[in-house]
């Protein structure tokens, strides 16, 4: 499944409905230890391909301030509309473009964005589209089981949820979600459907694993994670974006990557590691023939975690994690 990320023109006033997206509220996650790393300077081209309500953006700009550029990308035109709203005083120095980060290799330069500065990505579900219902990402609140980050996108969670075969949903699940009874939960699914709400499913799967007693988390956590992952297509995406990250860069550019869970994080590290080596064959081969070349410095060893502080006013950050590396 693909979403139609190739709907990528450029923001226009107006596009986009805000109905259920606060305007204010919206925290920046790190946003210091992002500015540390990406570090913005006066003049530089910067890409935010996750730009949400324009949190990091805005800092950006102002670090990047009187003449730096900002491409801001984002396949939600809500969260686009709340962005041209935030970073509206910063005029030209903007662009907005409802895409996806994997397709960045295209959008950045055909809106003028080549040999970048810095790119950061900011991956995952952002707070103003878990608090709408109609989004249908939350377990908390009802709502149709749509989950999709751009609502004309392809196939929602119902269609997943209700049309998805037994072994198929149990490796979503257990994948996506690493839910230890991924098979009893898809089981579940299967026997209830159709399910239509995020209520009944979150209901569905409470009954199936026995409720939250002696639970961290609700017990609908992992599935409502796994199918979001498996609508959206976030891990392949991910995959093809970072490489057209680093393929933007320009020689000493930085890549900074916030992830939100161990799929992502596994993922964007192995990547980083895999990018500052000069050879990938197998340990003890006598003689290179893969040919690769390193196109990345790492420069953070371990992710970058946020302090208890920030934990404490913005309770979404903690289990956010940041890496970085500079392009050679």
């Amino acid at each position: 499944m693909r979403l139609n990320y190739a709907r990528m023109s450029s923001y226009q006033a107006g596009a986009g409905d805000v109905t259920g997206y606060p305007e204010a509220g919206h925290i920046p996650v790190l946003l210091d230890q992002v500015l540390a790393w990406l570090n913005p300077q006066p003049g530089q081209v910067i890409v935010d391909g996750t730009v949400g309500a324009g949190g990091h953006a805005a800092a950006i700009l102002e670090r990047s301030a009187p003449d730096g550029r900002l491409l801001g990308l984002d396949v939600d035109p809500a969260a686009l509309a709340l962005a041209r709203l935030r970073l509206a005083p910063y005029g030209r120095r903007v662009t907005l473009v409802q895409a996806n980060y994997e397709q960045l290799h295209h959008v950045a330069p055909a809106h003028g964005f080549a040999a970048v500065h810095g790119i950061l990505l900011d991956l995952g579900l952002s707070s103003h589209q878990l608090a709408d219902p109609a989004r249908g990402f939350s377990f908390q609140t009802d709502g149709p089981l749509d989950m999709r980050f751009d609502p004309q996108g392809g196939r929602t969670a119902g269609d997943l949820v209700n049309r998805a075969s037994l072994a198929e949903l149990t490796r979503i699940i257990a994948v996506y979600g690493e839910e230890p009874q991924a098979r009893r939960v898809a089981a579940a699914i299967v026997a209830h459907r159709p399910l239509h709400t995020t209520g009944e499913l979150a209901q569905v799967v409470s009954q199936a694993i026995g409720g939250r007693r002696g639970r961290r988390i609700h017990p609908a956590t992992r599935t409502f994670q796994a199918l979001r992952i498996a609508v959206n297509d976030e891990l392949g995406c991910l995959e093809r974006g970072l490489c057209a990250a680093r393929d933007l860069l320009a020689p000493g550019g930085r890549l900074v990557v916030i992830a939100f869970h161990s799929l992502e994080d596994r993922l964007v590290k192995h990547f980083f590691q895999r990018e500052a080596r000069d050879c990938l064959c197998p340990a003890g081969w006598p003689i290179c023939t893969c040919g690769h070349q390193a196109s990345l410095v790492v420069l953070t060893r371990k992710p970058v975690r946020p302090t208890p502080a920030e934990v404490e006013y913005n309770p979404r950050s903690r289990s956010a994690r940041l890496r970085a590396a500079r392009k050679l």
